[in-house]
């Protein structure tokens, strides 16, 4: 890789503009000619460009979603994430160094039948946890992933202004047409690194390509939608360690020391999330980095500023699923379809 991808990766993950040419615009930025852009895309998705899509935010779609921590026998984890992952809300799952030991998050849509809650019931019932627990956002400070890939930002120092949080969500619209949700799921596809990539999208929705982009910026506006961009394979880019650093802040502070935490660039999400008597951490960090040293140093040097020493830090030590969120899929109403036909009246 070299330091034209790098800068080529940076500047996708923060986002391409909705126009007809967006790799044109990337060019003229970096000052080379687009056929260049292309073949350096071409050659860095799947390694390490994991997709290139929009990156809506699951709540002001109506969607209900929560972390969820569960408690299982080592001997049985493995067995326990699949059966989990066979969720199509499921997006992330991982195996982490602590008691509770499987992590994921998990999001319904706003006609699901069962709910969220009793969603995850019966997927702690059919993975047969020990333990399961829902740790759903009480307020957002930051969420959004930007690694930085040329190695030139210091993340212990470096400082930005959250992209996206609990403000850009209250004012979000949340009513949506049917047009929004067709163009939601034309969106949400992997871009096709073409010249005129959004031309196919448009066409099979038998609309014109202006007014498809058009609808994506105004879900860009409404705060529907946080951005369009580049997800990477972290461990493929080189950030193969993340730590969720959790800290046990005081109630009165909650507010000033979030925004103290997400104000790190290299926190990539910053959440409120309830306490519970064997579990007094509140305010959830997630960073990445190329060593478990480069974690360990920038939790450090949050805790250096904030001065909340009441902290652990969860690690993933195995990582079972990791994917986008498809909205409005028929593979949610299948899954409780499937479920409602077995428990009948139980759920």
């Amino acid at each position: 890789m070299n330091e034209l991808d790098k800068m080529l990766l940076n500047r996708l993950q923060a986002g391409i503009e909705l126009v007809p040419n967006p790799f044109q615009v990337l060019a003229e930025q970096l000052e080379i000619d687009e056929s260049t852009v292309i073949e350096r895309v071409k050659a860095l998705k799947g390694d390490p460009i994991r997709q290139i899509s929009a990156i809506f935010d699951t709540r002001t779609l109506g969607y209900k979603s929560s972390l969820v921590a569960a408690k299982i026998p080592e001997e049985r984890l493995d067995e326990a994430a699949a059966m989990i992952n066979d969720h199509p809300g499921v997006t992330h799952n991982y195996k982490r160094n602590h008691a509770f030991n499987l992590w994921f998050t998990i999001a319904v849509p706003p006609n699901s039948r069962i709910g969220l809650e009793r969603t995850v019931e019966l997927l702690g019932e059919l993975a047969q946890v020990e333990s399961i627990r829902l740790m759903p956002t009480l307020k957002l400070f930051k969420i959004g992933v930007q690694l930085d890939m040329t190695g030139k930002e210091d993340g212990t120092k470096a400082k930005a202004k959250p992209t996206y949080n609990e403000e850009d969500r209250q004012k979000a619209d949340k009513v949506l047409t049917e047009f929004d949700i067709a163009v939601i799921r034309e969106l949400q596809r992997d871009l096709p690194i073409t010249s005129r990539p959004f031309a196919e999208s448009a066409a099979r929705l038998g609309i014109q390509e202006e007014e498809l982009l058009e609808a994506g910026r105004k879900m860009i506006e409404r705060k529907q939608m946080r951005r369009f961009s580049a997800v990477l394979n972290h461990r493929k880019a080189g950030f193969r360690f993340n730590g969720m650093g959790v800290w046990a802040v005081p109630e009165d502070q909650v507010d000033l020391i979030g925004q103290q935490m997400a104000s790190f660039k290299a926190v990539s999400h910053c959440y409120l999330r309830p306490t519970y008597s064997d579990w007094p951490y509140n305010i959830f960090t997630m960073v990445h980095g190329r060593s478990l040293e480069e974690c360990e140093n920038i939790l450090q040097a949050i805790e250096d500023e904030t001065k909340v020493t009441n902290r652990i830090t969860l690690y993933s030590t195995k990582e079972y699923k990791k994917t986008r969120l498809q909205y409005f899929t028929p593979e949610m109403d299948q899954w409780e379809e499937k479920r409602l036909k077995l428990n009948g009246s139980h759920i």
